[in-house]
């Protein structure tokens, strides 16, 4: 038999699926070889159509490391310094359990787990790990690092995180793309834009930066960092001026037009457009094309809503698609999340009702106060899914936090990241292509099944098998600690709701993918029917006003703006944003050769007529600060962001940076409107030659 025959008969091909925190949860296919993953391709899933991004096909670079974490480790430096001694397992597990234990007698609230979203699987993000420090009786975790105040307002105006479906913007003859740059972060999203436009469809990209997307599409609209609400409450001021509502839709399935329409008076375009750095015939244009095209689909992202008013924003914008009747067709309507489209089983997953107890929750959005002034303490962090050194807001406080002596750090992780630096004990964690899991999505209406393509290099473990084993050696002895991962699988799955309708494990795992039980053309609120308390579009939400919120759309400027006349602003009159860099993935593939290689070093884009000023050329190394921290990147200059804003593709690991920083150095733990969400764009920075 030749070389090539015998490779033939030891291939075989694993249904798996990308675990990272974006929109497009691809399906993948894993060729292994002799126990060996030796090839990695986009799956057969319809909304991936068989492509990967350019990061996640490089995957087995990642998994096959030389820097990965193969074993137990504990520090033999001082905290920051990253330097570690191998151990066991057993003496990993039995030492974390004993500090565990001991601070539980006193207050288990002193014990805090810090997860995010490394991987968004279910099992190995929110499953055995809630169990175990639900049971504990730890402080509980607000996730508000990205999402949170959009979720919100969301759920005010449409009654869940729902919206139309992606897939079918194909059709649309409009397409307006707010707060988004899908080229880098929703890639097949993007494809499903350029095919409209390559029908015909007009394409307008909504953003204080040009971007990839913004390039490429139509036209760019470039309104001034947190003036998204202001801008749609404008065009709904144009709209409804001019009579362009779609009455039949408005009268049949909304509530609260009358009063929306006051609202709406106090928002002229001259005024909308002096907040918004923009011209006013842009809003009277922009308005009219929304409102007069058909359909009309709006694709929303967690950008815009990084602001003081960033939940308002989403929750206005959000009301334009019923203004006009664009829920009318499938390739109509909003998307920010497709999340609460899946009906699966969280409950069963999480076990909530072993929380022992009334624990406090922490917010991380605000981790840096929480680990250097909460009281009681925090003498304990469990670390996992997560880089909160780089990413976290207020870099300096967070770091000040995690430096304390006395604060018992555990770190499981497949690399020494920043975080795991400050670590006691570091515990080697699995890649995807290492053990099961089951994904929903935010940004399609597809399940997938993940397989282990391999076994765990070294002795790595996943989540759900370390919180299994530690559950074990404090005693704990409810059944649940028992499940194992296909279990956790099976369990997420087992709904009787009808979208999920003949979606079960076994099937799922044989297929890797299927979409819920929804039609192709999904045109969800064609005749009304929204998930909130009135079954309709909510203009005016009691919801809203019993959180403490105005029950109608409005405008809540940013506390860091450019054009509010403010001492802040005297001594720092840029505003900043950090969105993410194209070959990273927030903190994850930032270490990798060729994501640092592609992305090259820091930059700072600077508009000219910032620049000049400031004697600021191209290429110059500059130092962007306020009065929280500072940080030094590479200016470039020219027209990619528009004057006042500048801007910094993020996130770095800061021992990678050249200044040992990054962006999160001048960034503030200042809370969005609502959701408890994080503020990164809401920010003033000045910039000097460094």
């Amino acid at each position: 038999m030749g070389t090539d025959e015998l490779r033939a008969t030891t291939r075989r091909i694993v249904k798996a699926a990308c675990p990272h925190d974006c929109p497009d949860t691809c399906a993948m296919e894993i060729a292994v070889e002799n126990g060996r993953a030796v090839a990695v391709r986009g799956g057969d899933m319809p909304f991936t159509a068989g492509t990967l991004c350019t990061k996640v096909s490089r995957y087995l670079e990642r998994t096959y490391h030389p820097d990965r974490v193969l074993h137990p480790l504990r520090r033999v430096g001082r905290k920051g310094e990253g330097r570690f001694a191998r151990i066991s397992w057993d003496e990993a597990l039995a030492e974390i359990a004993a500090r565990f234990a001991e601070i539980a007698v006193e207050d288990p609230q002193q014990i805090l787990p810090c997860s995010y979203a490394g991987t968004m699987g279910l099992v190995q993000y929110a499953s055995m790990d809630r169990r175990f420090f639900h049971r504990l009786g730890a402080s509980l975790l607000d996730r508000t690092l990205c999402s949170s105040a959009g979720k919100v307002g969301l759920r005010i105006t449409l009654g869940a995180t729902v919206g139309m479906d992606p897939e079918r913007c194909a059709d649309s003859r409009l397409v307006i793309v707010w707060g988004s740059n899908p080229i880098v972060s929703n890639l097949h999203f993007w494809s499903r834009v350029a095919e409209a436009k390559r029908r015909g469809g007009r394409v307008v990209v909504i953003d204080p930066y040009r971007t990839l997307s913004a390039e490429k599409a139509s036209e760019h609209v470039a309104p001034l960092p947190g003036t998204d609400a202001a801008l749609a409450l404008g065009m709904m001021h144009v709209i409804i001026g001019e009579n362009l509502i779609d009455a039949d839709y408005v009268t049949r399935h909304t509530l609260g037009f009358d009063a929306l329409a006051e609202r709406v008076r106090a928002y002229p375009p001259g005024e909308v457009a002096a907040i918004c750095g923009l011209g006013a015939e842009t809003v009277v244009r922009l308005a009219r094309e929304y409102a007069t095209t058909k359909p009309a689909a709006i694709r929303l992202n967690y950008g815009m809503q990084r602001h003081a008013g960033g939940g308002m924003a989403v929750r206005t914008i959000a009301c334009l698609p019923a203004l006009v009747g664009a829920w009318r067709d499938a390739a109509g309507g909003v998307a920010l999340s497709t999340g609460d489209w899946y009906a699966l089983d969280h409950g069963t997953l999480e076990r909530p009702d072993l929380v022992r107890g009334r624990p406090r929750t922490i917010n991380q959005s605000a981790l840096g106060e929480a680990l250097t002034a909460a009281r009681p303490p925090v003498k304990a962090i469990y670390v996992y899914n997560n880089n909160p050194v780089a990413v976290c807001p207020d870099s300096r406080k967070v770091i000040a936090g995690f430096a304390r002596e006395d604060l018992f750090t555990v770190v499981h992780d497949l690399f020494l990241t920043d975080t795991a630096d400050y670590a006691d004990i570091v515990l080697p964690a699995t890649t995807s292509l290492e053990h099961w899991d089951v994904h929903k999505s935010y940004g399609h209406l597809y399940v997938l099944a993940n397989a282990p393509a391999i076994a765990p290099l070294g002795e790595a473990k996943p989540n759900s098998e370390v919180f299994r084993l530690l559950a074990a050696r404090l005693g704990f002895d409810e059944p649940c600690f028992r499940d194992s991962d296909e279990d956790l699988c099976r369990q997420a799955l087992a709904s009787d709701h009808p979208r999920m309708r003949g979606i079960d494990w076994e099937t799922l795992k044989g297929r890797g993918w299927m979409r819920l039980a929804v039609p192709e053309r999904f045109a969800p609120f064609a005749e009304g029917g929204f998930p909130t308390p009135s079954g309709k579009c909510e203009f005016h939400s009691e919801t809203a006003r019993e959180m403490g919120y105005d029950p109608l759309p409005a405008y809540t400027p940013p506390r860091e703006s450019p054009s509010t006349p403010s001492p802040l602003r005297e001594r720092y009159p840029l505003a900043f944003l950090s969105p993410p860099a194209r070959h990273f993935l927030n903190s994850s593939f930032a270490n990798l050769g060729f994501a640092l290689q592609d992305e090259g070093e820091p930059h700072l884009d600077i508009h000219p007529e910032d620049a000049r000023p400031r004697g600021i050329a191209d290429g110059d190394l500059v130092r962007v600060f306020n009065d929280r921290g500072e940080f030094r990147a590479r200016a470039r200059v020219g027209p990619r962001t528009r004057p006042q804003v500048v801007v910094a593709p993020s996130v770095w690991w800061k021992k990678l940076s050249p200044d040992g920083r990054n962006a999160n150095e001048v960034t503030s733990q200042a809370l969005a409107d609502m959701g408890g969400a994080a503020t990164f764009y809401d920010c003033l920075v000045d910039v000097a030659r460094a």
